[in-house]
């Protein structure tokens, strides 16, 4: 096998989403550490990929897999939850059988091919938002269709799109699905605005990052869950809105700018 080629295990559940070896690392830092800062040093991630990285993870879960906590040595920290616990568990014991399977493949002779190809398969987005969800609702118009995302703690996702993407989507009440949703298409307001929107959803929370850049920054708002969605707004309007970690705020995201996408 070619020395530059690391077979990297990736677990995958009936969603086909699946968790990397760094991930994995990631949270084996956040439990030895219980500082998000030292893990990320740990595994060579910036402060802030490392909070992206488990903020995806915690949207892409049936519940978080970190959680912050109040208190300890530097007034407050990062652990594991159980779930979280349990998939590190899990995933280093599947990791020797995966090696014996590894060492199995390469002694057909073709690994090189195999591999490559399976790489191919992976697919990024530029999203910064991701959602797994479960299809609760389907209503087809003349020409689109409402679809209802249910990602978990009650909170729903209504998203439009044509009845050609529901069909080809094969998109029926039960199925699971993701919703991908770029950063500047979340609009951020406070939480106690009382303006009425076109847009059909509406996420609370708690800002937990609020990042100034040299015109824009980045806002990420943790729902009640554990999820997060994150927005890129003026510098101007998250002064104008007193937005800092700690505030309750609120996401708006227009239905026609949720894009729904399956596994094969």
């Amino acid at each position: 096998m070619n020395k530059g080629i690391q077979p990297i295990l990736r677990l995958a559940e009936a969603s086909g989403k699946r968790a990397g070896k760094g991930r994995i690392e990631l949270l084996e830092a956040i439990a030895g550490t219980g500082l998000i800062a030292a893990a990320a040093k740990a595994v060579g991630l910036s402060y802030k990929g490392a909070w992206q990285a488990v903020e995806e993870m915690n949207n892409l879960s049936r519940e978080p897999l970190v959680e912050r906590v109040a208190g300890g040595r530097h007034g407050g920290g990062t652990v594991l939850t159980a779930l979280g616990l349990q998939v590190l568990s899990m995933f280093r014991r599947l990791e020797g059988q995966y090696r014996e399977f590894l060492a199995a493949l390469r002694a057909t002779g073709d690994f090189e091919r195999f591999y490559q190809l399976m790489r191919r398969f992976e697919m990024k987005t530029s999203a910064r938002n991701e959602f797994l969800g479960r299809v609760r609702a389907v209503k087809k118009g003349a020409v689109n269709a409402e679809v209802v995302l249910d990602i978990g703690s009650g909170a729903g996702l209504v998203a439009i799109i044509t009845n050609e993407s529901v069909d080809n989507l094969g998109l029926e009440v039960g199925v699971e699905a993701y919703a991908l949703i770029k950063a500047p298409w979340v609009i951020v307001t406070a939480a106690d605005c009382q303006l009425r929107t076109s847009a059909r959803n509406k996420l609370c929370g708690v800002v937990t990052r609020c990042q100034e850049g040299a015109v824009n920054g980045e806002v990420v708002i943790e729902l009640d869950g554990g999820k997060h969605v994150a927005a890129i707004i003026t510098n101007e309007s998250i002064q104008s809105l007193g937005l800092k970690e700690g505030v309750r705020a609120c996401a708006l995201i227009k239905a026609s700018h949720i894009i729904l996408a399956v596994t094969t």
